[in-house]
């Protein structure tokens, strides 16, 4: 077990390398410049040369890019040229903001999806199956920014059951009851945005293992179809669910963007979303790479799990 982690450990470091090369050449390659969100069309050119000379900028490239990733090394994301504070502390702020709204979103996706793939498997063309695939399409192609909207207008501006921004109301910063009722409709949001690829993924799994000849035997021995699902077909279809574990990684930190932007949560979103309109490239360099290192990450997460599970995946069979 020990040689198979090591070996994919070591797969995954050269994947980090190219990613951050990668990411430090797309925003190379973009129309505006970094220096561009600190000049004006007044400012002299002795004045430009001095601010690029202050962030590094009138470096090569390939001298800025060893530069970042020697501080990344050290912990050190780099500065906000636009706030000039530091991106490692904002983020270690923001983070756990963001993983505290998705990660009750995804278990509750997770359950639900669970349930009704489970279920929509188990009826395979029947009624039940076809409502339930139908809702889960009709998830699919709703943009969660226009489900969010929908649901502040109905039910935090015309019913005024829910708060609409924000993450505490103003004097209840240190309220648990009050950062849940702030956390409902994102929630909501979420956990209709991750479902409806799960109820799928779980509705496959589930038409497979019922085509297995366990499950024959199973009734041969008079089990009723109820008991063969929750038992034997649900501990089978748990398996290949494992994967999805490990690739919750990324959705804990990038899984949100567009859903804390509408409910103004103090996440990642809302800080991407501004570094991207500001043209504040270290920000956006610091959050993709992080965003794409942890779909790396996720991936030898899943693979770990998933060889402990099933010993013949560790010995290459």
């Amino acid at each position: 077990m020990a040689i198979y982690t090591l070996k994919r450990i070591a797969q995954v470091i050269p994947l980090l390398i190219i990613i951050s090369i990668v990411c430090f050449t797309l925003i190379q390659m973009a129309p505006y410049d970094a220096i561009d969100s600190l000049t004006t069309p007044n400012m002299s050119k002795e004045t430009i040369e001095l601010i690029k000379e202050r962030y590094g900028l009138n470096q090569p490239a390939y001298v800025q890019y060893f530069e970042w990733i020697k501080g990344i090394v050290g912990g050190n994301l780099g500065y906000s040229i636009v706030t000039h504070e530091s991106i490692s502390e904002e983020l270690l702020t923001r983070i756990p903001n963001t993983v505290l709204l998705v990660l009750p979103a995804y278990i509750v996706a997770l359950l639900l999806s669970t349930v009704l793939g489970l279920i929509a498997g188990f009826q395979k063309g029947k009624m039940l199956d076809k409502f339930i695939d139908s809702v889960s399409s009709f998830s699919m192609s709703i943009p969660s920014f226009w489900l969010a909207m929908v649901l502040i207008f109905t039910f935090g501006y015309k019913l005024q059951l829910f708060p609409i921004l924000g993450m505490h109301s103003l004097g209840n910063e240190n309220s648990t009851s009050d950062l849940i009722h702030h956390l409902i409709l994102p929630c909501i949001v979420l956990a209709f945005s991750f479902s409806p690829e799960l109820v799928r993924y779980v509705r496959s799994s589930t038409i497979g293992q019922l085509a297995e000849d366990y499950v024959l035997v199973q009734e041969s021995y008079g089990n009723s179809k109820v008991s063969i699902l929750f038992t034997h077909v649900l501990r089978n279809v748990m398996l290949p669910i494992v994967t999805n574990i490990g690739m919750m990684l990324p959705l804990l930190v990038t899984g949100a963007v567009i859903t804390e932007s509408v409910f103004g949560w103090p996440g990642i979103g809302p800080y991407f979303v501004k570094a991207i309109q500001s043209f504040d490239y270290p920000v956006v360099m610091a959050i993709m790479l992080l965003a794409s290192s942890l779909v790396i990450i996720g991936n030898l997460i899943s693979d770990i799990l998933y060889s402990i599970i099933d010993p013949r995946i560790k010995e290459g069979r």
